[in-house]
């Protein structure tokens, strides 16, 4: 059954449905000939039960009774009619941040409700299938990249060892190995996040010291921050972790090397890592020109750059992979600008 043949079959069965408006005018209705019957009877009992002397205005009685039960029923009332939309939309913010897996319960006494959550549910199955194709896709010809980059890769390095080139020869070469690296990274991520993305249990779980663990991939960029003359601040407490040491190692790399790459020469970058009851906090600060507002809502999505001037020294997955990792462990990632420039990336993992 087609998309438009269920949406069509979901219609027909709302036609015996009755609409929000008939809904809303008969409980208005209700609502003021049960005012009236209250008002009436409240007024029997003062007169009859509670004898007060003196005689209260029908009309006074009538409006107090009305305000208290129109204010007790209306705000029974707006639950019913908002809290449908409230669902929606925090629905709608869910698919708006990537999440097209989330549906809503299509089962209501108002066929408008209805026809909305089935025409919201069919639009996040369609954006469901779209990403999914979209992912095969570029998951496949990534793959099939491979053998190729390497190829182009190996004769390249046979070539730069050759005697016989000139200076503008060499020059060439040296250009077709960095962009085959640039390449064959690009092509190691998008399989790596594909793959990610379709794992939703952690894997490989073992545990190993956390602090070391970031402790030698600042080590492993020794030469990039000392080709910048970047100070590093390190207070990492000692913590023991249980995760996957491989992919958590992708997480250190990625946010120390964009701290570095972002920071100016000479300047500082700040790497916290701190033990709390049953979570850890790593937060890494830089002093670079920090994130747009527009820059921060998107920071993770891929291929997205929010610095042009750098494009040539990533692909804009590295912070994604971050994401989908850290999703896989349970943990969070957040970042803000700092008041004193730069930004501050903080993860938050789970511990026992």
């Amino acid at each position: 059954m087609t998309t438009r043949e269920l949406f069509d079959k979901v219609r027909d069965e709302q036609q015996n449905r009755f609409s929000l408006r008939t809904r809303l005018t008969a409980l208005v209705t209700l609502e003021m000939i049960v005012c009236i019957l209250i008002a009436y009877g409240v007024d029997l009992l003062f007169n009859q039960v509670i004898p007060l002397g003196w005689e209260v205005p029908l009309e006074l009685e009538f409006l107090c009774v009305c305000l208290l039960v129109g204010i007790l029923v209306t705000s029974q009332l707006s639950k019913i009619f908002f809290n449908p939309i409230k669902k929606l939309r925090g629905a709608m913010d869910k698919v708006a941040e990537g999440d097209f897996s989330v549906r809503l319960e299509d089962k209501s006494s108002s066929k408008e409700i209805m026809e909305i959550y089935t025409g919201f549910n069919l639009m996040a199955h369609e954006l469901s299938a779209t990403e999914i194709l979209q992912s095969d896709f570029v998951s496949n010809v990534s793959h099939e990249f491979k053998t190729p980059i390497n190829a182009i890769a190996g004769y390249s390095t046979l070539l730069q060892g050759s005697d016989n080139l000139d200076d503008d020869q060499r020059e060439y070469i040296d250009k077709i190995l960095f962009n085959t690296q640039r390449l064959s990274s690009l092509v190691g991520s998008v399989l790596l996040l594909s793959k990610l993305e379709n794992q939703q249990i952690p894997t490989n779980q073992a545990e190993y010291r956390l602090d070391e663990q970031i402790r030698q991939s600042v080590v492993a960029q020794e030469t990039a921050w000392v080709s910048k003359d970047i100070g590093l601040d390190l207070e990492l407490d000692r913590v023991t972790y249980l995760g996957n040491e491989p992919m958590m190692r992708h997480v250190w790399d990625n946010l120390i090397s964009n701290a570095i790459k972002f920071s100016p020469v000479g300047g500082t970058v700040k790497l916290k890592l701190t033990k709390m009851p049953k979570k850890l906090i790593f937060a890494i600060e830089d002093q670079g020109p920090g994130l747009t507002e527009e820059a921060q809502k998107h920071i993770f999505d891929k291929f997205f750059q929010a610095d042009n001037s750098h494009k040539q020294e990533g692909n804009g997955l590295g912070l994604a992979l971050v994401k989908r990792i850290l999703a896989i462990e349970k943990g969070e990632i957040g970042v803000e600008n700092l008041p004193e420039g730069g930004c501050c990336f903080t993860v938050t993992l789970k511990t026992k």
